[in-house]
């Protein structure tokens, strides 16, 4: 309740926190060693039951359609103080052991969802800090595939931030928690989450077998084997993963290849677009077809028009960054600059 209640009041010295790396190997550390809360009934005034636990589900799930569709900074601060109004008073309410799992579990799923906002929206010691009270979440309501899950972010987010081997760990230890009931669809997410951090630390026989075996386990998944929750990570995620790794391997080649199936192309998963377009624009031009690199490139622009996302503005900083002088010179590039003029993400990002 405290770190919310800042969050609302963005206290400067939060919003200003970067993530730490010691906090990300205790969190896991506990994690992985730490039993199950004992009893999680309480007798506050307030009757919860299962109806009060689907409704924080239900909400997520409308934030989480959000958060997708138009980027974690669109509907963050909601987010946070629904959690503060709302969740809150259900956590000191009165409730059964069995209705307290219930509810640690699904308010840890909302958590989850506020690091990755915070993450998309670039507090990074934010997230990281919602991330570990997700985290805390799941150990006292024995969900270890959540906290699996939970553990996968904070590997992502690490990569991101250039963290890697503090990624590796974290992916790792997402894959072991879980043990035997651990089903094939989370299975490839951690392993894939493993694979990007390899790839970014140039560890191209260990990103490769992280790879395979993802593909292997996605090719297992059936309608029940996993939660609901990780039903978003399919083939389709799954190729855009393959897109990242190899473009950060410097196989370009592969990385259009395999990326070719990674786009959703419904409306509803503009950010995943968005990313998985970049990456495909970005592996073109690294491969010298610098014209289809940027009419792609402009394809992700046109999508990133709704996006409210400071992770969609660093992926057009990298394309940037991969624009050679060269490049710079020639024709299609200047076409390209102008029609590229005309959207926020790339006057946002500084014209290269």
């Amino acid at each position: 309740a405290d770190l919310w209640r800042a969050d609302l009041a963005e206290a400067d010295l939060l919003v200003r926190a970067q993530p730490d790396s010691a906090a990300w190997n205790t969190a896991a550390l506990r994690w992985l060693v730490a039993p199950p809360d004992r009893e999680l009934a309480r007798t506050g005034n307030r009757a919860i039951g299962v109806v009060d636990v689907e409704m924080v589900r239900s909400t997520s799930d409308a934030f989480s359609m959000l958060d997708g569709k138009f980027g974690g900074g669109h509907a963050r601060r909601a987010l946070i103080q629904y959690l503060h109004t709302d969740v809150r008073p259900m956590l000191d309410g009165k409730y059964s052991d069995a209705v307290g799992k219930q509810l640690h579990s699904a308010v840890a799923e909302a958590l989850l969802l506020a690091g990755w906002m915070s993450y998309d929206s670039g507090l990074h010691g934010v997230a990281q800090r919602y991330f570990i009270q997700a985290l805390r979440m799941t150990q006292a309501a024995g969900d270890r595939l959540l906290g699996g899950s939970v553990l996968s972010a904070m590997s992502h987010q690490a990569t991101f931030v250039g963290r890697y081997q503090d990624a590796v760990a974290l992916a790792r230890a997402a894959y072991m928690g879980p043990g035997a009931s651990l089903g094939p669809t989370m299975a490839a997410q951690f392993r894939a989450m493993e694979a990007r951090a390899l790839a970014r630390l140039g560890d191209e026989r260990g990103c490769d077998l992280a790879l395979a075996e993802a593909e292997s386990k996605i090719c297992q998944r059936t309608a029940d084997s996993d939660p609901l929750y990780i039903a978003y990570f399919d083939e389709v995620e799954l190729a855009a993963e393959f897109g990242h790794c190899f473009r950060d391997l410097g196989r370009s080649v592969e990385a259009t290849e395999r990326g070719a199936g990674s786009i959703f192309g419904d409306g509803m998963n503009n950010r995943s677009d968005f990313f998985a377009t970049m990456v495909q624009a970005e592996a073109y031009i690294n491969q010298g077809e610098i014209g289809r690199g940027f009419e792609i490139a402009l394809s992700a622009l046109n999508l990133g028009e709704g996006l409210k996302s400071a992770r969609c503005l660093q992926y057009v900083r990298e394309f940037q960054s991969r624009v050679t002088d060269g490049m710079r010179r020639a024709a299609e590039f200047r076409d390209f600059a102008e029609q590229a003029g005309g959207f926020r993400l790339w006057l946002r990002a500084g014209l290269v």
